[in-house]
């Protein structure tokens, strides 16, 4: 293991997810959290994952009583793991950044490097854009889809705000974590959410926000913290350097 966030793992038989591009909108409700820290390290380095931190980075995990199966990453395109890059972003420490087009997330850390994140956005695209906080962040949290998902998918009624929405668990659409972002004291609606939809991430598919599998949603929760704030960019994101 490199020195991210560490997951207790057990080895265990789940059976795959089946989810249909209906159950995949952002909206619900939640809790405030405690604050996490920025990770005060400012030299970190930046060398590829070896196969054995691959399988563990995306093994099978058992968190908070869920079992989450391990994610198939070598089907995945290998510029979506999970890394520390030299940061293009130029934004201070601790700022996260979506880089739309680039289907990336940054979390800029101190000395020059970030922690990218491979994401799959909605069909439209992320279509906010602009500077707000990550004014909420929450465990498995509830999905209650928004009304006007609801008037085009009548069915997804029983996971209403007025029914309590659905459950917390590996089915859910925002899986493992998610992060609320707010502009000017106001829900944007817009969250950065965990999936079982490996497959989904580099792309653009379904309704829905900014999603990550949910072994990197969780080492996200780890490095962000309540009240970071966030960029988030519809052009192409250029380097610093260039």
């Amino acid at each position: 293991m490199t020195s991210e966030h560490k997951l207790s793992r057990r080895a265990f038989v789940l059976g795959s997810v089946s989810m249909t591009a209906a159950l995949a909108g952002c909206a619900t409700t939640s809790t405030k959290p405690e604050n996490v820290p920025v990770p005060a390290q400012v030299s970190r380095p930046i060398v590829p994952a070896s196969e054995a931190e691959l399988q563990a980075r995306y093994a099978a995990v058992e968190d908070a009583g869920h079992l989450i199966p391990a994610v198939p990453y070598e089907k995945m395109d290998p510029k979506y793991y999970r890394q520390r890059v030299t940061d293009p972003t130029g934004e201070l420490p601790g700022t996260v950044v979506v880089d739309t087009p680039g289907r990336f997330l940054y979390v800029v850390e101190p000395g020059g490097t970030a922690m990218r994140y491979g994401v799959g956005i909605g069909r439209d695209g992320f279509a906010w854009q602009g500077e707000g906080v990550i004014h909420w962040r929450q465990p498995w949290p509830r999905w209650k889809p928004p009304s006007d998902m609801i008037a085009r998918q009548p069915n997804l009624a029983r996971f209403s705000v007025e029914n309590g929405g659905m459950e917390p668990g590996v089915k859910n659409p925002l899986g493992a974590r998610a992060l609320y972002i707010f502009q000017n004291g106001q829900d944007t609606l817009y969250r950065l959410h965990g999936s079982p939809e490996w497959a989904s991430i580099g792309k653009a598919t379904s309704s829905g926000c900014v999603r990550l599998v949910n072994q990197d949603v969780i080492d996200l929760y780890s490095r962000v913290p309540y009240h970071a704030r966030i960029v988030v960019h519809q052009d192409a994101l250029r380097s610093v350097s260039a």
